[in-house]
């Protein structure tokens, strides 16, 4: 037993001489096991850089780069879609909400006929697959791929509670805008038309399952 605690004596103050205390001043550098990505190559703003040869680290964009979501309306479409702002701004296009109250339907903004209702389904379904199948699954029945790992609270958005008739569309909007619980915001990461779209193509999914089922 008496070598245990000799040997436990001797790496005490082995780690003691190495770390140091907690809080205790060093003039050295650390020793650092897991560096954690302390130091890489990367461009900060506003600082020079030997990368280049004019040792500017600030780079002015590629020809031809546009700024996402804040193009004028119609100087560039997505999937034959304009594209729109991410938001900032008040009415129901933009929040969801009319008045204090979340609203249904769709935004007069969005100006949809009967070949735009088809593109905007197309795009919806494509949106909604890049970002919501992952968790809600490819049908909207919360079985995506994230639930095989226990990711817990994922919304099966076939039953009651998501239903248009007790879940109403901006209400919908606002949880893609600004999340909810377990889920979290993608305003950020999808303009105002691209979260109607997604609406719009959750609430097909739901009525096909609904017609499924009859």
């Amino acid at each position: 037993m008496r070598y245990f605690f000799l040997v436990y004596a001797i790496i005490a103050v082995l780690v003691i001489g190495i770390m140091g205390f907690r809080g205790q001043h060093f003039s050295k550098p650390p020793i650092e096991v897991f560096p954690d990505m302390d130091r890489q190559d990367k461009l900060k703003a506003q600082a020079p850089s030997t990368f280049f040869a004019d040792r500017q680290g600030g780079r002015l964009p590629v020809d031809g780069t546009q700024p996402l979501g804040f193009n004028e309306a119609g100087t560039k479409d997505l999937g034959g879609i304009p594209e729109y702002e991410f938001g900032g701004q008040g009415g129901y296009y933009y929040t969801g909400q009319i008045g204090d109250y979340f609203g249904t339907g769709m935004p007069e903004e969005l100006e949809l006929t009967e070949q735009s209702a088809s593109e905007l389904l197309k795009r919806g379904e494509e949106r909604y697959g890049i970002y919501c199948a992952v968790c809600h699954g490819e049908t909207g029945n919360g079985l995506g791929v994230t639930s095989r790992y226990g990711v817990p609270g994922i919304a099966n958005l076939h039953v009651g509670p998501f239903k248009s008739d007790t879940y109403p569309d901006g209400r919908m909007f606002d949880v893609i805008t600004n999340g909810k619980g377990m889920m979290g915001a993608y305003g950020a990461n999808t303009p105002v038309r691209d979260r109607w779209a997604i609406i719009a193509y959750v609430r097909t999914l739901q009525a096909a399952k609904e017609a499924a089922t009859q």
